[in-house]
């Protein structure tokens, strides 16, 4: 089963996570919208809230909060892309300058922050303290991955424990936390939620 088959299954549902995302983004201030412009259309294959769906399809139907939750994960993986790359000093992305490149570190670093912190509005908005729980269990951990990479830049006595855990915390976790999602929204049983959680961490 390609991987073109699965996202042909929930191509009209992405069409309305895409939506979500674009509102959601919109700001007055318009080096915002110029930079969040540039870093949603700069490609990526959408695989984080893919999962939201699938999980949620799987185990139920997909629902309009589905594609709002869907639309969360997509965004905090977006403002961790912004604050990487002014971390890692990168300046190229998927073939393409990266956004501090073309806008400057602070500018990157600032707009990251402002796409952080509308995914916590947006969860709020689902009105589910679950949700609320597993988001910012989810990037609390992110947060943690990204410092436990940063102590391990250039060891190359590293274990292969250490580089797993900097894996999970920094990549997997929202994974686990977008296939968890799904889960909840349907209303799971815990053991669902449990299994569902386990498949995307993996």
């Amino acid at each position: 089963m390609s991987l073109a088959f699965i996202q042909s299954c929930i191509a009209e549902d992405m069409q309305k996570v895409d939506a979500v995302i674009r509102q959601s983004l919109h700001s007055d201030v318009v080096l915002i919208n110029q930079v969040a412009d540039y870093i949603v259309n700069s490609g990526g294959k959408r695989l984080r809230p893919a999962l939201v769906l699938l999980s949620a399809g799987t185990l139920g139907q997909i629902a309009p909060h589905h594609h709002q939750l869907a639309a969360v994960i997509e965004l905090i993986h977006t403002s961790t892309l912004l604050h990487d790359d002014v971390v890692d000093e990168s300046a190229m992305r998927r073939g393409k300058a990266t956004a501090n490149t073309l806008f400057g570190n602070a500018a990157s670093v600032l707009v990251g922050d402002f796409v952080y912190s509308r995914t916590f509005q947006m969860m709020v908005g689902v009105k589910n303290m679950r949700v609320m729980e597993v988001l910012s269990d989810a990037t609390n951990t992110i947060a943690e991955g990204e410092v436990l990479q940063l102590l391990n830049v250039n060891d190359a006595d590293i274990t292969d424990d250490a580089y797993l855990k900097v894996i999970h915390f920094k990549t997997a976790k929202l994974f686990e936390a977008a296939t968890r999602l799904g889960a909840i929204i349907c209303q799971a049983s815990p053991e669902d939620e449990a299994a569902m959680a386990e498949y995307g961490m993996r």
